[in-house]
Formats: C-alpha cells, sequence, structure tokens
C-alpha cells in the first residue's frame, strides 16, 4: 500500500424508507445512497467532511477495494498527511442520486413496476443531488459539517450546500466550478445527450437487459472529455503524432493518437457508466443556476459559510472568471472567501491531477481555524442599568460564568463574570455598572484561533466575546473550549 493511503475501503448503503420530495415536484418513494467514509467521526461529531463527485465520479474517492490495484479518484488528497487528512477529518462521499453506482438512478428497480425506471426516472437537479446528501448526514448524526468539497459538478454541489443548509456546515471548498451554467456549458451538455438518444438502441431509456446504447454514450464521452483537457496539454501529449502510420491515409480511417486516445476514452466509459444517468445527471447540470432575481450576490444572500475557491489557468470549460464571479458574490455578502488560481496546463482535469497545489492550498486553508469555527453561538447577555441580583439569577439558571453587557441598542459595553459577581455580594454593590469590566477584549469570527487564544492568555481572560461589525454579539469563545480544540487535535 501507497505511504498516505486512506488504506482498504469498502462501499456501505443507506435505504431512507420516506418519500425525496423532488425540486420538480415529483418523488422518490423511497432512496438508496452507497457511500464511503474514511477516518473516525470525533465524539463531538464536529471534523466530518463531504467530498462531491464529478459528473462521472462514484462514492470510491480515496483508498482501495479489496483486490484492486487502482485507488480512488481523488486519492491524491485523501488519506493520512493529505489536505484532507483522515488522522484528523471524517471523510464521507457518496454517489449522487440519478447515478449508477449504487445510489437511486435510472437503471435502479421502479418500486411501482418491478423494472428499472429507465427513462421513467424523475428529472432531478444538483439541490435534489444535496437533499439526498443531506439524508444520509442526518443518518450517520452529523449536525454540522466542517466542510463540504468537490471538484466541477462536485463544487457545484458544494455552493448548493451552502445555499440550502448554511447552518449545517462550517466551510465550502469550491474548485472548478461555477454559480451558473452558461449556455456554451448547455451547449456541449445537449450534444452528448444527442448522440445517446440518437443511438437506436438507445430505445427510449428502455435498453437494460438488451444492447446497450454503446456508440452513443461513447460519442458523448468523447464530446466531453475533449472540454476536460487544453489545447496545450492535448499538444504536449499528442501533438500531430499519428496513430501506427509513417504517413496520413488520406481516407476516414484513425489517422492521428489524439483521434485513438478519444475512442480508447469513450468505448471506456461505456464499460463503467450508464447512459440515462449521463442523461439526467447533465441536465441537472445544465438547470444549476444559483442567481436569484439575475444576481450570484442576492443568491448568496443569507450564506454563511467561509470559502476557498479555487481555479484553473487553461480551464476553459468553466475558466477562470465564472470563479471570480463566484468570489465577488461572496464578497458582496461580506463572507470570508479566500481564493486561488492553479497554473496548469491540464485543462478542467486539474482539479484531479494537480495534487501538489491541490494538497498545499486545501490543507492550509481546511487547518486554518477561526474564531467563527468555535464559538458558542447561543450567548447569554444581560443589559446594563441591570441589577446585580438579577444578573446574578441570570447566570444561575443559565449556567454561565460570564455575561456580556449590552447597550439598549444591543452593542457590545462591558462583561460581568460570576467572580464579579461574588466580589459584588462581598462589597454590598448593587447595580451591575458598578462591577462589569468596560474595558473588552474582543474577536472576529473571522481571526485565526491561534490569535484569540493568545489574547486570553495575554489578558488573563477566560472567555472572548466575539463581535461583527456593529458590535453586537456573535458568539463567545471560553478557555473550556480552546482546550478541548487543543486536546483532540481536531477541527
Amino acid at each position: 500500500m501507497i505511504k498516505g493511503s486512506a488504506g482498504i475501503v469498502e462501499t456501505e448503503v443507506y435505504h431512507h424508507p420516506s418519500p425525496l420530495v423532488l425540486e420538480s415536484g415529483d418523488a422518490l418513494s423511497s432512496v438508496t445512497i452507497a457511500y464511503e467514509t474514511y477516518g473516525r467521526l470525533n465524539r463531538e461529531k464536529s471534523n466530518a467532511i463531504l467530498v462531491c463527485h464529478a459528473l462521472s465520479g462514484d462514492a470510491h474517492v480515496a483508498g482501495f477495494h479489496e483486490g484492486d490495484e487502482k485507488p480512488g479518484w481523488w486519492d491524491a488528497v485523501i488519506g493520512p498527511g493529505k489536505a484532507l487528512d483522515t488522522d484528523r477529518y471524517f471523510v464521507i462521499c457518496s454517489n449522487v442520486i440519478g447515478g449508477c453506482k449504487g445510489s437511486t438512478g435510472p437503471s435502479s428497480i421502479n418500486p411501482e413496476t418491478g423494472t428499472p425506471y429507465g427513462a421513467g426516472f424523475p428529472v432531478i437537479t444538483i439541490r435534489d443531488m444535496v437533499n439526498a446528501q443531506k439524508l444520509l448526514t442526518d443518518h450517520l448524526g452529523i449536525s454540522q459539517l466542517y466542510a463540504v468539497a468537490g471538484g466541477s459538478m462536485g463544487g457545484m454541489q458544494a455552493l448548493q450546500w451552502t445555499v440550502s443548509y448554511p447552518d449545517h456546515m462550517k466551510k465550502a471548498v469550491v474548485i472548478a466550478a461555477t454559480g451558473y451554467s452558461t449556455p456554451q456549458q448547455i451547449a456541449f451538455n445537449e450534444v452528448g445527450r444527442k448522440a445517446i438518444i440518437s443511438d437506436p438502441d438507445w430505445n427510449n431509456g428502455d435498453y437494460y437487459g438488451s444492447a446497450l446504447p454503446a456508440h452513443g454514450l461513447a460519442l458523448a464521452r468523447m464530446v466531453g472529455h475533449i472540454t476536460y483537457l487544453s489545447n496545450e496539454s492535448m499538444h504536449e501529449k499528442f501533438g500531430r503524432a499519428l496513430q501506427g502510420k509513417d504517413r496520413i491515409g488520406f481516407d476516414f480511417s484513425t489517422d492521428f493518437k489524439v483521434e485513438s486516445y478519444l475512442h480508447h476514452q469513450g468505448d471506456t466509459f461505456t464499460k463503467r457508466f450508464d447512459a440515462n444517468s449521463y442523461l439526467y445527471i447533465t441536465k441537472a447540470i445544465d438547470y444549476f443556476d444559483l442567481t436569484r432575481e439575475g444576481s450570484l450576490a442576492t443568491g448568496f444572500a443569507g450564506v454563511k459559510a467561509a470559502f476557498l475557491v479555487i481555479s484553473v489557468s487553461s480551464d476553459w470549460l468553466y475558466p477562470p472568471y465564472q470563479s471570480q464571479e463566484i468570489v465577488s458574490a461572496l464578497t458582496a455578502n461580506e463572507l470570508d472567501v479566500h481564493y486561488a488560481d492553479i497554473h496548469s496546463n491540464y485543462g478542467h482535469d486539474a482539479f484531479l491531477l494537480e495534487s501538489g497545489q491541490l494538497n498545499y492550498i486545501v490543507g492550509k486553508f481546511l487547518s486554518r481555524t477561526v474564531a467563527g469555527d468555535v464559538m458558542v453561538r447561543d450567548v447569554q447577555t444581560i443589559e446594563e442599568g441591570t441589577t446585580i441580583a438579577v444578573t446574578a439569577r441570570r447566570m444561575i439558571n443559565t449556567g454561565v460564568n460570564h455575561l456580556p453587557v449590552l447597550s439598549t441598542g444591543g452593542q457590545l459595553v462591558g462583561i460581568v463574570t460570576s467572580w464579579d459577581i461574588a466580589k459584588a455580594v462581598a462589597s454590598n454593590f448593587l447595580w451591575l455598572d458598578e462591577i462589569m469590566s468596560r474595558d473588552v477584549v474582543t474577536t472576529t469570527p473571522d481571526e485565526p484561533i491561534e490569535d484569540a487564544a493568545r489574547k486570553m492568555e495575554e489578558h488573563a481572560i477566560s472567555a472572548l466575546p466575539v463581535i461583527d461589525g456593529d458590535q453586537h454579539v456573535i458568539g463567545l469563545i471560553t478557555a473550556d473550549a480552546l482546550s478541548m480544540l487543543v486536546g483532540r487535535g481536531n477541527p
């Protein structure tokens, strides 16, 4: 086994017996989700990272299946010591609904007919895929994911997670993706679908148990694969080299190596993927659009996650300007956003191949813990002008040792501790204003946790209010929480 491998893994299956209502209004009476996990879920269930796969991916994202020589599709960044360090994180990857690698899709048996769904499978969207993933995380007992990560269509799912479930994730890693599908992207997908549907063996989607529409699916894959590469990578790999010939044939046989390569990619793809799944998943990609009222910034209103957005310099399927649009929209919502452009000649496929750059950039982002990651959000407060007796009762009833003191306008003006209350009783003070500390040391949600801890140590304090730009208290960090964070070595 190679160093840093996640080891031998097995695909698991979750059966959700209740209906899943889809964005179209249709419903699946029940859902099966195939998934794999790597690493261990910590006691607080706070170290889970969901990885979302691209169009032709599946749940096998890392490690090896028993007897396999080839690891999972993103093994380069998942495993001990890698960006998604399985010694720290609990990594989950599931096959999307509509797929063909264990999750409910067109090749699954329709319980109402006892035969495969085929083209009778309801149209699904990226949002539907994410809703199914949420069912899985609920089943695993995870109330909040530490991060959701993915490239290409996986990046779209990560973005959808931030919109659909803003309180159920902390960080998003979005690689080589877009906030909405463009006409050109839709056009390429439509050519692929037309190739499949035009294959006589497609038989209106009812081909299971008979000849497969392999020719149409191979053509679709060939078209799609061209968009995953760059002109530079194709020139470097193939140039104008001939395939098994000394000179061009002046006919319609295969002359060039690049032609042979595409034929091989298409033929290989037909042996591992279902044509109907290709139709449904590409349609879901086409429908993807997070803009609202024509604005991506408006579409991200209400999002809370911290973001890492990565583009690829030579990607012409999802070019860097689309990642930059995402960054601008998130910045307009005053979110914590980090952007990186990977310099690579691999084109769109760089999100799978540039392991060095990805491990450095993603690993640094995920390991960067900020105050907002560990703060207590449900903060008990007290109003200035309150009596000490009322303050003491508030502390006793809520079981807290620190109470931020707020003005009538809700701004932070001080803080009081249980120790202050004890001194006040001994000194016969009556009013909170007589004992509260007005020179309050604070932090912000995007301040590195190391800096927050340093403040607490330098000022010998055991709690740190987290404030927003309007001096409103949005959280509280305690020394106990920091001790737990350092002690368990997890996010």
